[in-house]
């Protein structure tokens, strides 16, 4: 065997042997981005945590959501809004990224072009704006469901600028929001992205020692009626999702608060 020959081999292994350690770091980096996304980051969220019907829950620094892999986006997204998280700051708008702390895999933005919806925030971007790290991250695919246009800057936009309200009046609340999945939903994209029927946003205030929660179901077509209007029990979405929104709460406080749907305490 030539020099040439056996210098041309340790060439080739040295090459698959970078390629093979590149590799391997991805892999353990995007496992370290999955166990990250386990953690619980913020023990007052993690207190007010829904149930998860997929067993897929992930956790960022400015919200927590269960990830519904047969629908390609989250079942809830639920995050504190306190009012020191009001803010105006405009900060440049990223490009959506693909959700790495999905185990099984977060669906790609490219799903929604030409599809005709946009891509609807569950936990809004301007409900983030006090810092750029929580702002940004807002603009993960598992944090986006498909909305039509007029329904997502129409009423869905007014309730949440409703819920910023809130916030401020109320001096923090906690929201748990999504779609409502189930099965024989239009999807879109190659990854069949389900279009929810309906969605939903439950507001839980539970500052002075009563707490009150109003829920919310919207079909998912815009409205002029008042928000009033939309107002339904916790029980119900409850019922429609499978989900157990405050199972945490004691539970009396639990029966009482999730079998109402009496919005006068809440200034419209």
């Amino acid at each position: 065997m030539t020099n040439r020959t056996v210098y041309s081999i340790l060439a080739i292994v040295l090459v698959f042997g970078v390629y093979g350690y590149e590799f391997f770091l991805n892999k353990k980096e995007e496992q370290a981005i999955v166990d990250s996304g386990r953690e619980i980051k913020t023990p007052t969220v993690a207190f007010f945590l829904p149930t998860s019907t997929t067993g897929q829950v992930v956790h960022h620094q400015g919200y927590s959501l269960s990830y519904s892999e047969s629908h390609e986006q989250a079942e809830w997204v639920a995050y504190e809004l306190k009012k020191e998280h009001l803010s105006q700051t405009n900060f440049e708008r990223p490009y959506f990224e693909i959700d790495k702390a999905v185990k099984t895999g977060a669906a790609n933005w490219r799903n929604y072009k030409n599809s005709g919806y946009d891509r609807g925030h569950l936990c809004p971007a301007a409900d983030r704006r006090y810092s750029k790290e929580a702002h940004d991250e807002t603009f993960l695919t598992s944090n986006i469901s498909p909305q039509n246009h007029d329904f997502n800057s129409g009423i869905w936009n007014t309730l949440e600028q409703k819920t910023r309200y809130w916030a401020s009046k109320y001096n923090g609340v906690f929201v748990v929001t999504g779609g409502v999945l189930g099965r024989n939903l239009k999807t879109i994209g190659s990854e069949k992205v389900a279009v929810p029927n309906q969605f939903y946003k439950i507001i839980l205030d539970y500052n002075d020692g009563n707490p009150k929660v109003l829920a919310f179901l919207m079909p998912h077509v815009n409205s002029i009626k008042p928000l009033y209007e939309f107002v339904v029990s916790v029980d119900t979405v409850e019922e429609l999702t499978g989900i157990d929104f405050f199972p945490e709460l004691e539970d009396a406080i639990e029966t009482r608060i999730e079998a109402l749907s009496d919005y006068r305490k809440w200034r419209f």
